[in-house]
């Protein structure tokens, strides 16, 4: 079967040919619908050898739909034909978190060496994929599964990072978006959707600030030298009570910490790099300002996603490609020239 590989530290990812999978016991076979492609495979593929862990080759992509094709030995609780969505941030299944269904925050992950699909373990990026267990697996009914895929990551992980702070979202409340691109769109229509408040959307090109605008952005601003200014004239002295950077550089962290206000959350989302770091302390940072990282969701919140999605909250902005030019996919998100999420249709 076909699959996109990353094969070669440092190198572009590749069209290969591989062997078609057969799922083990508790294990599902799934034949993959659509794939996403995320700026997360870009940061992977950009690092050097010494910290690159991911193995190879490495099947990519963590954002997966599908149509279930065969069970292993043991499975129940899901049919054969289903269609559905795969929960990425693989855990054990029992610790608390997992308990909990915060596979993502999983405490036995690393001890156990689980990987997500796409990020250590084969992923989406093929025509089959193995899922480990049923229980990472999200029916999604009759949507579409190229519309849909891109709800696992680039929906999930803006959805966790709003949630959190839904409760300082008032009316006359600002909420700050700094990156318009797959995962920051998303979070714009679900700050529409979700609360009341005035939604401010920061880019780098008048193109992307008009996307912005066009998915229910209130006010777009160029982030630029001036952007702290220029937001702290819509935002007022309050200053916004929710900053989320879908960036993570130091010029897009500088931003956020410098439109919060007080008793904010800054909520650093962006991959970025290793080297950028929000500076927090008495007389650097809004007073009981919170900074935060998380990472992807819960299994609960995938499903809250699917059902919002049957409701038809979601008009999410994708770019088809097929297995055999996915590579350009790549080259596209790297060059900053996608508009919304490019996902990979078998």
């Amino acid at each position: 079967m076909k699959a996109i590989q990353y094969t070669t530290i440092g190198a572009e990812p590749e069209v290969t040919e591989i062997e078609k999978p057969s799922p083990g016991p508790g294990e599902v076979l799934l034949k993959v619908t659509a794939a996403g492609v995320c700026h997360s495979d870009d940061f992977i593929m950009s690092l050097p050898e010494e910290r690159y862990v991911y193995g190879l080759p490495l099947t990519l992509g963590h954002e997966g739909a599908g149509t279930v094709a065969e069970l292993g030995d043991g499975v129940s609780g899901i049919d054969i034909g289903t269609n559905v969505v795969v929960y990425g941030p693989w855990g054990c299944g029992t610790c608390w978190h997992c308990a909990r269904g915060e596979e993502n925050y999983c405490s036995r992950a690393a001890e156990l060496g689980i990987m997500p699909p796409g990020l250590g373990s084969p992923g989406a990026l093929a025509e089959y994929m193995i899922i480990d267990s049923p229980r990472h697996l999200v029916p999604i009914g009759d949507l579409d599964p190229v519309a849909t895929v891109p709800l696992t990551d680039a929906g999930l992980t803006p959805y966790h990072a709003i949630k959190r702070s839904l409760h300082k979202l008032r009316g006359g409340s600002t909420a700050v978006v700094i990156g318009t691109g797959g995962l920051g769109h998303v979070a714009i229509e679900l700050l529409r959707h979700l609360s009341p408040a005035r939604v401010v959307a920061l880019d780098i090109t008048e193109d992307k600030l008009e996307f912005a605008r066009s998915v229910g952005a209130h006010e777009a601003v160029l982030s630029d030298k001036d952007a702290v200014d220029n937001v702290r004239k819509i935002t007022g002295a309050a200053g916004a009570a929710l900053v989320l950077d879908f960036v993570g550089y130091q010029p897009t962290i500088d931003i956020a910490m410098g439109v919060a206000g007080v008793a904010s959350d800054v909520t650093i989302v962006g991959l970025g790099d290793f080297v950028a770091h929000a500076k927090v302390g008495f007389g650097q940072s809004p007073y009981e300002a919170a900074v935060t990282s998380p990472y992807w969701g819960s299994r609960s919140e995938l499903i809250e996603l699917i059902d919002l999605a049957h409701q038809g909250v979601f008009d999410i902005a994708v770019e088809r490609f097929t297995l055999d030019d996915g590579v350009e996919a790549y080259r596209r998100l790297a060059a900053g020239t996608l508009r919304g999420r490019a996902v990979i249709v078998p």
